[in-house]
């Protein structure tokens, strides 16, 4: 007999949208296609809000507005006794606390996916959380699922369903000549392209000092920065005191990474942490070499030698050592960017983190009802 379709409500605080909100709309996507039926909870004016009404998803607004909102509280609470879903799965930080009072309070199952590879504090909050809250709690990496353990999260309530990547999506629009045409590039030059949230915990004041040593080398690869935060204005200036400016271009946040990746030789990303990164397994699945930080869940998801290189994070050296490797080895890049698809498909495609999710779905209703 089929299994019956589920209704899951998933809650995002979050108005802007990066990796983990990508993550949030490919599992609906993948729902949809198995029969279930998702309904999101997000802020008004988000950037979730609006992608839910333009994929066809079911959306309620909800304020969401700190941890200490207890009207959103009893807002999601009422919202949740109306829909009476099988399941409320929570993917932030503000979502855990918030939907997992609320989930508690309206006697609905809910799980959380915990995406950031910060310490998880042992005190009374995290207890109550993981404790009484929530069924489950998801690691999207192994490196994430142990810091909650070393914040006490008991081991029987964790498990780890990776992030992950639909290629067919991920296919560009735009051809590669083009992207370069458009920024200022020709066939002949080497560009690395970098994809992250302009903040300190992605390092790109490294790979700038990268830069900086790779010139004085004699290497001056093109390099693209996509992506927009409060960091930007001091990434500049140290660009131009390396007097790198005409060799590194800010993009902005960018809606074409994908066309991006296609269009450069090597993607990197030397972040100081990262729960996976989402931007190196799209490099990787579109057959590009990475140049990543050993941290989180990129020292798993990059296999050092295979589809990638890895540094140690803050070092400048090593990153430039390790760009210089591949961009003077041609044969290299294209070894290492060949090897990427298939290291995608060991466990971080979009399907099978759907259908690793549904399965947890069903285990926690049968646990649930067994009880």
């Amino acid at each position: 007999m089929t299994a019956s379709p589920l209704t899951i409500v998933h809650i995002d605080a979050e108005h802007g949208f990066s990796g983990g909100e990508v993550q949030v709309f490919l599992l609906m996507e993948g729902l949809r296609r198995r029969g279930h039926r998702s309904v999101l909870v997000c802020p008004p004016a988000s950037r979730c809000l609006d992608e839910a009404h333009a994929r066809g998803f079911e959306a309620i607004a909800v304020r969401l507005a700190n941890e200490l909102d207890v009207v959103s509280v009893a807002r999601l609470r009422k919202e949740l006794a109306q829909l009476r879903p099988d399941l409320v799965h929570l993917h932030t930080g503000r979502a855990t606390w918030l939907g997992g009072l609320a989930a508690r309070l309206a006697e609905i199952p809910s799980i959380t996916t915990r995406r950031m590879d910060r310490d998880v504090k042992k005190n009374w909050r995290t207890r109550l959380v993981y404790g009484q809250l929530v069924e489950r709690a998801v690691a999207i990496s192994p490196a994430v699922e142990a810091c909650m353990h070393a914040g006490g999260v008991p081991r029987e309530k964790t498990s780890t369903i990776h992030s992950a990547v639909d290629p067919e999506a991920l296919q560009p629009k735009t051809s590669r000549a083009e992207v370069r045409r458009a920024l200022g590039a020709d066939e002949t030059e080497l560009v690395l392209l970098a994809a992250a949230s302009l903040v300190p915990r992605k390092g790109l004041d490294v790979l700038i000092d990268a830069l900086a040593l790779l010139e004085a080398r004699g290497l001056a690869p093109r390099t693209w920065i996509a992506g927009e935060g409060p960091m930007r204005a001091l990434l500049e200036e140290r660009a131009q005191r390396a007097a790198l400016d005409a060799r590194v271009t800010f993009l902005g946040a960018r809606n074409d990474v994908p066309d991006l990746i296609a269009a450069a030789d090597v993607f990197v990303h030397p972040a100081h942490r990262e729960g996976l990164g989402i931007a190196a397994l799209e490099a990787m699945a579109l057959a590009r070499p990475v140049v990543a930080s050993r941290v989180g869940g990129l020292a798993e998801s990059v296999v050092d030698g295979r589809t990638g290189i890895l540094v140690p994070p803050g070092d400048a050296r090593a990153l430039a050592d390790a760009l210089e490797r591949v961009l003077r080895d041609g044969a290299l890049r294209a070894a290492l960017g060949n090897a990427g698809p298939a290291r995608v498909a060991e466990g971080f495609l979009a399907e099978q983190m759907v259908e690793k999710y549904e399965h947890l779905y069903r285990d926690v209703l049968t646990t649930r009802s067994a009880t």
